[in-house]
């Protein structure tokens, strides 16, 4: 059953503060929400409250037989319900707030759809059942385009399963600021502590002992009287944002007593990693006022260019440590100060070498320079990183003309960056590729060079032989002042050096575990880490399954060695062996949103082998196939980046479909999956297998 609190909570939003269109508490209609005809329809339940799309019960869809296809299109659309909101016009920020449950097995993700967009923007997923109603916040961006939101419901398999939504209430501003006016506090919760907790205050639930709130309205509260151990702490958490948050935060709070507490404000980020912002030590006005009912403004400035959690924090030393109270906090895009500087944008150090060095320097000083090499694509050397058939920078051994044999050889060669602000956290990801090294402990390493003392600190060194394939590193670092990074390669005998390849440098901000959980994937995007990401075998007609694996495939001298992503990841492949030539697999994306804008399907793909056969992508609709993009024949050693450009004015899939060659050398795979809004903006390579190679 449903929990009687949430009845409760529903009356006292009815005399909440303003709310925007496209808000909703299905009581007796779904003011305006409409079923997507294209999946199954929510059911607005018979006494109102809420709507719900539940699993299909035995025999349900069980007509007429159909093609594999439509089957296959069918079965995921009646397997999911999609939600569509009225048109939606607001041109400032403003907070979603979802009241929903998931029961038994399934999942629920928001997006936003825009006409003048091809695919739906993520804006917040999850697939945690629950006993009871649960809410969850989200930020939707300003905007000058209409837009609707799309809450798309899946029901597991499992018996009884289903996914409701209660209430959608949508308000002004961001979803961090709250006035505590309404039950829901907007999502803000106490952190349980058993002796101090964060309370509910002013208004007619006031004690008489505890001053009101000014404006006769509510607050939060904490009070050091059941303190009852040294440093009790109490916190009040927002809800996770879900964009970053670079701004300035503002609040009003009280603190009235004689010095016994400290009061400070975090961020907290989705790995639990904590930034103090501010404490009231830190005011330049006195926080210690005659009158205890004064009620002190902040403004503070946050620079968090990922999802965070502001954390209200008191910790107390006795039960005679006072009182905070804290009210109305409120958030704007704009620093606080003119004088902030902007959030730095780290993608100045991004280069993936295709038209230079980007913004990077060479230091020969001590020895010889990264050379930008373009391989062509052929059956023996890999080409770049960024496209199979690009540039990339090599620093390798080769003894000088005109060198006397038997002379000692070295080279140092040294890449440097553009210039990092300090007091920062980064994430730097790099692909590297080695060969030939017998010692690579500085074959590839990475130093911070502080710009005021010239010192270096060496924030990695590779430790994987690559084998000669792409390896992905992803390395987190801090800056305590204005640095540049360093890529160095060292060879001090000629003996025991190779190779060294480097593209794809990228560099964001925070945590690298951070980005790795941070943003959602449009529907199709798949890097195939973690799973297939939706996708489907496709039954119609085929002899095999695509597999997901790591590392290089069973059969000698076929198949990529690693995947594209990392190079220590899993792609999907067709395993030629246990085939028939002429036979094939197909691999089938989730339904993807029809509409007159042009699409951009990105994607790469490894064909090599002797008898390697064909790779074809099809659009799928209604059972019919049209052919996008074919590729036949042995291709090459490294993995080739395909663009297609493609227009569907309705919902339809995307199948990619590989049929084995004349002999078992067939193996044929796929990664790194992207959808995008078109036209494309990149041309694709074709391949004329060769081996000519060009060197700057």
């Amino acid at each position: 059953m449903f929990s009687l609190l949430l009845f409760t909570f529903v009356a006292s939003v009815c005399s909440q503060s303003k709310l925007l269109p496209g808000s909703c508490d299905f009581e007796s209609s779904t003011c305006g929400y409409t079923p997507d005809p294209h999946f199954r329809s929510w059911t607005l339940n018979k006494d109102g409250r809420f709507v719900t799309v539940d699993t299909a019960s035995e025999g349900e869809h069980q007509e007429a037989p159909e093609e594999e296809g439509v089957a296959a299109q069918r079965g995921e659309a009646s397997a999911r319900g999609v939600l569509l909101s009225p048109v939606l016009d607001q041109e400032d920020w403003s907070c979603l707030r979802l009241v929903y449950q998931i029961t038994g097995a399934g999942g629920l993700e928001v997006l936003l759809r825009s006409e003048g967009k091809g695919f739906d923007r993520p804006l917040w997923s999850s697939q945690a059942p629950s006993d009871s109603w649960v809410i969850s916040s989200m930020d939707l961006p300003n905007t000058t385009e209409p837009y609707r939101v799309a809450i798309d419901g899946s029901p597991g398999e499992l018996q009884g399963s289903s996914v409701a939504i209660f209430e959608i209430h949508i308000s002004p501003g961001y979803c961090l600021e709250c006035n505590f006016e309404e039950t829901h506090l907007c999502g803000y919760r106490n952190q349980w502590n058993t002796n101090v907790n964060w309370y509910i205050g002013g208004g007619l639930a006031v004690q008489s002992d505890l001053p009101n709130d000014d404006k006769i309205g509510h607050f939060m509260y904490v009070d050091s009287i059941y303190a009852k151990t040294f440093k009790e702490v109490a916190k009040l958490v927002s809800p996770m944002t879900t964009v970053p948050m670079s701004g300035c935060l503002g609040f009003q709070y009280q603190r009235g007593e004689k010095p016994g507490n400290r009061f400070s404000v975090y961020t907290r980020d989705q790995l639990g990693q904590y930034q103090e912002v501010w404490n009231a030590a830190s005011e330049n006005q006195t926080n210690w006022t005659a009158d205890p009912s004064e009620w002190i403004p902040v403004q503070v400035d946050v620079k968090a260019p990922y999802p965070v959690q502001v954390v209200f924090e008191v910790a107390f030393n006795s039960q005679r440590g006072g009182r905070v109270k804290v009210d109305d906090i409120t958030f704007s895009s704009e620093f606080c100060s003119a004088d902030t500087e902007p959030t730095f944008d780290p993608s100045i150090a991004n280069c993936d070498f295709e038209s230079g060095l980007c913004h990077y320097t060479q230091d020969t000083n001590l020895g010889s320079a990264w050379k930008r090499v373009d391989v062509k694509p052929n059956l023996f050397r890999n080409g770049d990183h960024t496209t199979g058939a690009g540039s990339f920078l090599l620093s390798q051994s080769r003894v000088t003309p005109g060198s006397r044999p038997g002379a000692r050889f070295s080279y140092v060669s040294r890449l440097v960056s553009p210039l990092l602000p300090g007091n920062m956290k980064y994430c730097l990801r790099v692909h590297y590729s080695l060969r030939g090294f017998s010692q690579t402990e500085q074959a590839l390493v990475v130093y911070l060079q502080h710009q005021s003392s010239k010192k270096q600190e060496k924030v990695w060194t590779q430790g994987e032989r690559s084998k000669g394939i792409w390896i992905a590193n992803d390395i987190t670092f801090q800056t305590t002042q204005p640095s540049k990074l360093l890529f160095v390669s060292i060879c001090r005998s000629f003996w025991d050096c190779g190779s060294v390849a480097l593209d794809d440098i990228s560099l964001s901000l925070g945590d690298c575990e951070l980005k790795a959980g941070l943003s959602l994937s449009v529907p199709g995007h798949c890097d195939f880490e973690a799973g297939l990401c939706g996708y489907t075998q496709d039954k119609r007609g085929d002899a095999g399954d695509w597999m997901w694996r790591r590392g290089s495939t069973p059969t000698s001298y076929t198949g990529p060695r690693g995947d594209h992503t990392t190079g220590l990841g899993y792609y999907m492949y067709m395993e030629a062996s246990p085939m028939m030539p002429g036979q094939g697999v197909r691999l089938r994306s989730r339904a993807l949103r029809g509409s007159h804008l042009p699409k951009c399907l990105r994607f790469f793909y490894h064909m090599y082998g002797s008898g390697v056969g064909e790779l074809r992508v099809h659009l799928a609709r209604d059972g019919e196939d049209t052919l996008l993009w074919k590729r036949a024949g042995e291709q090459s050693v490294a993995w080739l980046r395909a663009v297609v450009e493609y227009h569907s004015d309705y919902q339809h899939q995307i199948v990619f479909e590989a049929t084995r060659g004349s002999s078992v050398r067939s193996d044929i795979a796929i990664d790194d999956i992207v959808f995008e809004n078109g036209p494309c903006k990149e041309i694709e390579i074709h391949v004329a297998n060769g081996s000519s190679n060009e060197i700057e």
